[in-house]
């Protein structure tokens, strides 16, 4: 398991504009394999999510050696992140960075990997997804 801490910083709000909202984290740390993970994630006010998180240089979008970010998609959360202090953990790898042909191909491969997110949290936490949320740690082992 890799562990990430840092600030969410405003992005491009493309995740948004497609309909998965990220938080985004600046890395500098390049022992971090590109690619999406299943990561559980921790806010600053202790409230745990699962989430599908994507580590590289976004090549849809962006041409060469872009800067590297992480990219984490909180399933079944709704909130403001900015600002706060993340702790991420990539838990497991579910496929290597690439680039799509287009928009509807990135969307198509980001509900497979929301899918994938799940099924791995379904199995591994899944006192974490839920219809009602995002939840405390101790909340979810009572």
């Amino acid at each position: 398991m890799t562990v990430i801490e840092g600030v969410v910083e405003h992005g491009d709000a493309r995740g948004r504009t497609l309909g998965f909202p990220t938080a985004n984290i600046a890395l500098t740390d390049l022992e971090i394999a590109d690619g999406v993970w299943a990561a559980q994630v921790r806010t600053g006010s202790e409230i745990w999510a699962v989430a599908a998180v994507s580590v590289g240089r976004r090549r849809t979008f962006y041409t060469g050696e872009g800067s590297r970010l992480l990219e984490a998609h909180l399933l079944d959360f709704d909130g403001d992140l900015y600002g706060q202090t993340l702790r991420i953990e990539l838990i497991t790898q579910l496929r290597d960075q690439q680039s799509f042909s287009g928009i509807h191909a990135l969307t198509e491969q980001l509900h497979r990997d929301i899918e994938d997110t799940r099924a791995w949290a379904a199995t591994h936490c899944p006192w974490l997804v839920s219809t009602q949320g995002s939840k405390t740690r101790e909340s979810a082992l009572v």
